[in-house]
């Protein structure tokens, strides 16, 4: 089984921290020159230390705030200039919880530009590339939502749905050039987000946090939560070689949570 990816280069979204920099750090791993982009440029320094140079790589990181899209754009059209990427992680945290009875449409707009933009922007950005050296990757991590909506979260569900068929539309039209794009979906994961959905729930339903925390985890199969670097080795799996005919799935990384074969 081919799993190196030396000689190739990642850029990886929202890799500052969490399931983004888990996921930098299994890339660097087996090979890859690792590309963080995030806006906390103090973090993101100490990001990329943190990742492996065993294949003598190098790694750097962009900064840019996925609220601005065409910055976003801008930055990373700057990197190109003579470069290529082999390998696309679209990340980016969720829009916040709440209703979908009551969202503002600004904020499925809002989330609209941050997702949907970002991901065609960056995948124009690096497709003529892969194309060129016959060989890409553009994995998206989503949410479970994509299968089964979740409770409180209606903008979320919304335009994560809207980012798997933008990935499944994607792959049919790219696959001829030896580009993959597949979606990861992360059930119940430790990150920050995770712990600020459990805080918020339990405010609004005057329920002690560390209480609706224990009945969370009794609901997945496995009885616990799944940590990032479980995420981020199914993204990894994807980037390689050896995951080179499998094109347009949803995977769901959840622990056997999602009510749906």
């Amino acid at each position: 089984m081919n799993l190196s990816l030396n000689n190739k280069t990642a850029l990886i979204c929202g890799s500052s921290q969490g399931i983004g920099l888990a996921v930098a750090q299994e890339l660097a791993g087996l090979g890859a020159n690792c590309v963080l982009l995030a806006r906390n440029e103090e973090v993101l320094r100490t990001a990329v230390q943190s990742l492996s140079k065993k294949e003598n790589q190098e790694h750097q990181y962009l900064i840019a705030d996925f609220a601005d899209p065409e910055k976003v754009r801008s930055v990373v059209y700057e990197f190109l200039n003579n470069r290529k990427i082999d390998i696309l992680i679209n990340n980016s945290g969720g829009p916040k919880p709440g209703l979908i009875s009551t969202a503002a449409t600004t904020e499925f707009e809002n989330a609209f530009r941050q997702h949907v933009v970002n991901n065609q922007n960056l995948a124009l950005a690096v497709i003529p590339g892969m194309k060129e050296s016959g060989y890409g990757r553009i994995i998206n991590i989503i949410s479970t939502s994509v299968r089964v909506p979740l409770k409180n979260l209606g903008v979320s569900n919304t335009i994560r749905a809207a980012v798997a068929s933008w990935a499944k539309t994607l792959s049919n039209e790219i696959g001829q050039f030896g580009i993959t794009v597949n979606s990861v979906l992360p059930g119940f994961t430790k990150t920050e987000r995770l712990n600020s959905m459990i805080e918020n729930n339990a405010k609004q339903a005057n329920r002690d946090v560390e209480q609706l925390r224990s009945e969370m985890e009794a609901d997945v199969p496995l009885r616990r939560f799944g940590e990032p670097s479980e995420i981020a080795t199914m993204v990894a799996f994807l980037a390689t070689p050896a995951a080179s005919y499998v094109n347009g799935i949803s995977i769901p990384v959840d622990g056997g949570r999602t009510g749906t074969i």
